[in-house]
Formats: structure tokens, sequence, C-alpha cells
């Protein structure tokens, strides 16, 4: 893959021309939606080859990928769905946050329609396929800002992430998916999914890439009423894992058993570089990722979009109609029982984090092929999510690494995942854990 990494002393102005060859080699991969003009990307250039060195930001000339639900000022906003298109007037929070850091936004990148799915093959826009080839899907939601990291386009793109969307691409790409802690990064200017979860996710490629945008981002959102204040916590030097003890192959890995095998060898590796390792039951994780879309979560979805499916019925896909459709099955009633369920889960939960600093869990149990989802849409992106649905509604903090790969070349992807405000403690774990995931490839003599 061709490097991403800014050298010392490159011009603003080299590196979009760069990004733009990259783009235009890879051709019509279903990446991007938007790119920005090139005109514009070298005025932005211009204006940060104008900075004094002493004034630069931290992501000071850094090219990044932002997914298309999410503002950029004078691009069309789409959500993967044309009729929806709106040219937004300002940045998204986020957004707004990278500029002001001194990066420059590359374009809009495509998406699941309307953030809703795991698959990244609901776009009007195409499927961008998996960099590991072979039909592979790219994950989704947000499967354009994980392909173009992955594939060396850009070091940074945003996604969103509330079922999953910024760690199973990443898990399906072979990178880093890191989900800050709900509340951290602002939301404002972000099309809802379901807004009392939704979060917006990182890619990357390099741990120290992930850890300087998550500095940039955090921070109060005046405009988005679900913004929080960071309380980060501290990092352990040798952290007590907790890892799963009741996993079959043929529930918690979709019978997947080279999947299974591979996710057995991180434990494996993980557990050398920790203080202690712990096992949990992941009953109730599971059980609580069933409230997202079996439960009346769904219901958020519906409120977010019943009245623009309302208004233009044949502009949504099929299978995103149906999916928020189930919203309306669920009652009040209905509602205050999960949310009573769902306050008994987050008990467990935090009783695990009193014997565990963070928790390892397989990002997607197993891996599927562009025409798999096809024949099955529903039932399969129901499998992907099965181990990243919950990690919302629980309030926990996720970071989604890379693991190697399956004997037949299928990436493998773990998460760790830990308490609120957890995020800094899960990157200091990974820069340990992740070389312990991928040992270098030994040479036969």
């Amino acid at each position: 893959m061709p490097s991403t990494a800014l050298t010392p002393g490159t011009r603003p102005a080299d590196t979009v021309e760069a990004v733009l060859a990259r783009i235009a080699d890879r051709g019509d991969d279903g990446v991007w939606i938007t790119v920005a003009d090139r005109h514009a990307l070298l005025a932005r250039a211009t204006e940060l080859e104008a900075v004094a060195p002493g004034e630069r930001g931290p992501l000071h000339g850094v090219p990044v990928a932002v997914k298309d639900n999410i503002d950029v000022a004078g691009l069309p906003t789409t959500a993967a769905c044309p009729a929806f298109a709106r040219r937004a007037d300002t940045d998204a929070g986020a957004v707004r946050r990278l500029r002001e850091a001194g990066a420059i936004i590359v374009g809009k990148t495509n998406l699941d329609q309307f953030a809703t799915g795991l698959n990244g093959g609901r776009s009007p826009y195409g499927a961008p396929e998996s960099v590991f080839g072979g039909d592979l899907i790219s994950g989704g939601s947000s499967s354009g800002s994980a392909v173009a990291v992955a594939a060396g386009v850009v070091p940074l793109a945003l996604g969103t992430d509330t079922a999953g969307s910024g760690r199973v691409p990443a898990a399906l790409n072979g990178i880093l998916g890191l989900k800050p802690t709900r509340g951290i990064v602002g939301t404002s200017g972000v099309v809802p999914a379901c807004r009392s979860l939704d979060c917006v996710s990182v890619f990357a490629r390099e741990l120290d890439d992930a850890a300087r945008a998550l500095d940039v981002l955090v921070g109060p959102d005046p405009a988005d009423p679900w913004s929080r204040r960071h309380r980060p916590a501290a990092p352990v030097a040798r952290p007590v894992l907790a890892v799963p003890g009741d996993l079959d192959v043929a529930d918690a890995f979709a019978g997947d058993h080279a999947t299974a095998a591979a996710f057995a060898t991180a434990v494996l590796r993980a557990g050398a570089t920790a203080g202690a390792v712990v096992e949990t039951p992941t009953g109730p994780l599971r059980e609580a990722g069933d409230l997202l879309y079996g439960g009346p979560w769904a219901a958020e979805r519906l409120a977010a979009l019943a009245e623009f499916a309302d208004a233009h019925p044949d502009e949504v896909l099929p299978v995103i109609r149906t999916v928020i459709a189930r919203g309306a099955e669920f009652s009040a009633v209905d509602t205050f029982r999960a949310r009573h369920r769902l306050q008994e889960l987050r008990a467990w939960t935090a009783r695990l984090f009193e014997r565990a600093d963070l928790l390892l869990l397989p990002t997607v149990p197993t891996t599927f092929t562009r025409a798999d989802l096809a024949a099955e849409p529903v039932a399969r992106n129901l499998v992907l999510g099965r181990w990243t649905q919950a990690t919302n509604l629980l309030d926990l903090a996720a970071l989604a690494l890379p693991a190697g790969t399956t004997p037949d070349g299928r990436p493998v992807g773990v998460t760790l995942l830990g308490p609120a405000h957890a995020d800094r403690a899960l990157l200091a774990a990974a820069r340990t854990l992740l070389p312990a995931l991928n040992p270098p490839i030994q040479e036969a003599p």
C-alpha cells in the first residue's frame, strides 16, 4: 500500500496533488460520493502554507476523508440518498475541530444509506470492496472512510458508530477503528441514526494518528445536547484483561472455524501482554446488543427518518425501509421495560470492570462476500454486529484492532473495550497489544 505519512517539510499543495492522484488511480471504487474541487483544496493548501511553523496545528496539512452523513461546509451531505442531498453551510462540530487543527478535508465518503447497516453495500453509490479483495465486503456503514484509509489514500477518516459502523469496517479492512465514549466528540452536524447513541468515530492505520485525532476532536459541542465532559481514565501499565469464557464456533463465529481459531490465538497473545486474564460470560453483552435492532431503539431510527421516508418512499432503499419500519412495532411500555433491563445489564457490566480493566472481544464473527450479502441482506448484516451492537447502549469506549488473517487470507479483528472515558487507556494498552497481535512474518531460511 502507498504510504500516507507526511514527510517533514512536505508542502500541503504536494499532499493535495498526491491524494488526488491516488483517488484517480483507484478509479470508480465506490469509496467517494463527493471529492472536493481541486482548486478549493489547493486554496486550502496555500492558506496552510502561510501559517508560521510555530503556529501550526497538530493536523497541519493532514488529508482527511469524512463520511457523507457528516456536514462539511460547501459540500453536499447525502447520507447515501440522492433525494436527501443538501449543501451544508457550516461544518459539523467534529469537522470544524479538524480544520482548526490544520487538516485538509478531501471529500465525502460512501456509506450504508442513512448509516443503517454494517456491510457497506446498501448504497446507490456503489458497494466498496475490502482492500483484501476476493469480493469481500468492506463493512459499514462507514465503508468509504475505512477503505480510503486502508487503501492508503488518506491517513485519517471520520466515520460514525451507532451499532458498530466505526469498528466493523476497520476489522474487514485491517486498520484501527476508534469509537470514543459517547458524547465526548460532538455530533452536531451529523445526520442522526439513533441520536442518543450516535458517535463520531476515527479510522487510522497508525496508533499515533488515532491518538492525535482524538486529542483534536474531544471537547464540548454546544450545539449537541448529548455532549458531555471527558473525564479520562488513567492508563494501567499492564491491565487486567477480561476475555470470553463461553464461546462456541457455531454461535460466536457463525460457524467460521478459521476466525474462531484466530481469535483464540489473539487471546493467547493478548494475555501475554496483560497483568492478568479473567474469563467472563458474554450472554449479558449479547442481550444488550439485541436491544438495538430487536428492541425499541429501532423506534429511534424511525423517529429520525419517518418524515423523509414518508415523503420520499421510493428514494429510501427497500432494506432500509424494512429496518426502520420495525420501530413502529414497539409501545411505550415496551420501551420502559427495555430501558429497565438495559439498566440491569449496565450494572452487570460495571461489575465486570470492577475485576478487569479492559475487555477483549472479536470484532466480527466472520466475513462475507458482497454476493453473500446480496443473497441474504438482513440476517447476515445482523451477524456482523453480534459483538459490536451493545457498546453504545452500555456506554463503553472501544478500539478495533487488526489481528492478522486467517489461513485463506481473510482479515481478523479484535476489539478492546473499556468503561466510559477509558479512551486513552485503550490507546495506551494497544501500543503493547498491537505488535503482539501482528508479529513480524518470519522469512523461510
